[in-house]
């Protein structure tokens, strides 16, 4: 969707959708060429928004961000947690107290020190409403976040469950018992912010002050994001290259010939035609596992017949019948991707194949032309049925095969509609003027189901506060989503999640299709390449030969 990003720890889990592509001199730089030493130069898309974690819930920026930034604490290949900037996190009354200490000795790019303010103010800012932060729904189970969604709110004010105890001390007081919150201090939302952040945010985001594994040097809007590695750097993710060259694409099959010209070091997005070819190239390195990334479509509710009410849930059911994903998996995405059974990803623990309802995700034409017909007794069906995908992206082929699939099965007029860039589209999903359905996605921002589930379906994730672009209302999911925070152990919350998406599988506010793998190439000279809990690539493993 919009991005935001594994398995689960405590009970809880997030997304995205990546784009690329070839503009101007095929996203080269003036000071980083796949030869130089051992800058990197990676395939990138252009940032829907400017660079303030809080706001980045796409791929374009949200690679980015993960490379400037350093949370408190970080996850491994296998979904654990190990503290970065925090030295402890520390629970009390039932997960509705946190004490946060921090480790000492960090410090901003710009030379300033990480302290409990630069976490606490940047999480205010992220949390109130008046900076319209796109990840303002990650502090929604902290005290006072309701008084900051109001809309008369204060630019000023802040969560009244926050307190500074010293430099190297914050005091966190939750409305409600939340297990996953140190899962979700690692994510995008959480990372601290300097000083300068906050008195010039339109330069601050163009031109980010971080602390992380790397160090921002130029945003060539289009073109180009160039990161040096930070010398100060005092986490788990130290560099074993110079830098980074994120060169800006808006075609994945650009991209992908620039790699096999030996100009591009490395893409984590493959294009659809070279699905069948780019593990026997022998010009490159082929890199196929398994991943954390999900792959949906959403119908919003204020699309005509698609309410949430009896005759929206019949023909969401109908449309994601008429779909056989099997199919599409084989012959698009040539082994890259599996037909998806729930909400989740296979790494997830709460991940089931079992659960009830579930043959709503299975190709069954002629239940699906019973469900629609049951619909039209309600309210006969006028129009078309589109799904809108952004075309500088990889959506083209199975979005075209699912139309066709609806098309045939329902005998309704159903077609793709194309939007030219992914700014374009985010900023038409994001703004909820989608006049159709849309192509949607989720690559976690932290291992849990609560990433997948309460961050993208749950009311308090809703109007434009975080990752429910379809603005779903379920207060029976919401409550259900409640008990899986509050729950003493990983298997008592994973069995309210898999209940939570029972209720999802009738209502069906996005249409699960399939669970991606984690799919990349390099050039023979780059080594070191590997994935983290989610698919994703970890940047700061990759090396190259002189």
């Amino acid at each position: 969707m919009n991005t935001r990003h594994v398995t689960s720890l405590v009970a809880a889990g997030a997304a995205i959708v990546m784009l690329l592509s070839g503009c101007g001199s095929t996203g080269t730089s003036n000071s980083s060429n796949a030869s130089d030493s051992n800058i990197i130069s990676v395939y990138g898309s252009e940032p829907a928004h400017p660079l303030f974690p809080g706001n980045t819930t796409e791929a374009g920026g949200g690679k980015v961000v993960d490379q400037l930034f350093a949370g408190l604490v970080t996850y491994d290949a296998q979904g654990g947690i190990h503290n970065e900037v925090a030295d402890s996190i520390t629970s009390s009354d039932n997960a509705t107290h946190y004490v946060i200490k921090l480790k000492s000795g960090w410090k901003f790019t710009d030379g300033t020190p990480v302290t409990a303010h630069s976490f606490v103010d940047a999480w205010n800012y992220t949390a109130n409403s008046a900076n319209k932060q796109a990840s303002a729904s990650f502090f929604s189970t902290i005290e006072g976040y309701d008084d900051l969604q109001k809309p008369d709110v204060d630019p000023k004010a802040t969560l009244s469950g926050l307190t500074v105890v010293d430099d190297n001390t914050i005091d966190v007081k939750l409305s409600q018992s939340d297990s996953a919150f140190p899962v979700k201090a690692g994510s995008h939302a959480y990372m601290p912010l300097p000083e300068s952040a906050f008195k010039d945010p339109k330069k601050f985001g163009q031109h980010p002050v971080s602390n992380g594994p790397y160090k921002f040097v130029s945003w060539q809007h289009n073109h180009s994001i160039e990161m040096v590695k930070n010398p100060d750097y005092k986490g788990n993710r130290v560099a074993k290259n110079d830098g980074l060259n994120f060169r800006i694409y808006t075609s994945p099959d650009s991209a992908y010939a620039d790699l096999r010209g030996g100009n591009l070091d490395f893409t984590n997005t493959i294009p659809d035609t070279a699905l069948t070819s780019f593990q026997s190239d022998k010009s490159l390195k082929a890199y196929n596992e398994p991943g954390g990334n999900t792959l949906t479509f959403t119908i919003p509710e204020w699309l005509e017949h698609f309410g949430q009410n009896e005759e929206g849930n019949l023909r969401r059911q109908a449309i994601s019948m008429s779909i056989d994903r099997k199919t599409i998996a084989e012959k698009i995405f040539h082994g890259t991707a599996t037909p998806a059974v729930d909400f989740l990803a296979a790494p997830i623990s709460a991940y089931s194949k079992e659960l009830k309802g579930n043959e709503v995700l299975k190709y069954n034409p002629s239940k699906a032309k019973e469900l629609w017909a049951k619909a039209n007794a309600i309210s006969p069906w006028s129009g078309e049925f589109g799904i809108a995908y952004n075309a500088d992206g990889t959506a083209k082929n199975w979005v075209e095969a699912i139309c066709n699939y609806v098309k045939n099965t329902l005998d309704i007029d159903a077609k793709s509609i194309p939007m030219s860039t992914s700014d374009e589209f985010l900023s038409n999903v994001d703004s909820g003027k989608m006049t159709s359905a849309y192509r949607s996605g989720w690559g976690p921002d932290y291992p849990s189901a609560d990433n997948y589930l309460v961050q993208l379906y749950d009311s308090s994730s809703a109007d434009g506060k975080g990752g429910n672009s379809g603005n779903y209302k379920n207060p029976e999911f919401d409550a259900m989503m409640d008990k899986a925070l509050s729950a003493p152990s990983t298997e008592e919350a994973d069995k309210y999640y898999q209940q939570g998406e029972e209720i999802l599988l009738q209502d069906l506010p996005a249409i699960p299709l399939w669970n991606q793998n984690a799919t990349a190439a390099s050039t023979s000279a780059v080594s070191g390449v590997a994935f983290d809990y989610g698919g994703g690539p970890v940047f700061t493993a990759l090396t190259k030969k002189q």
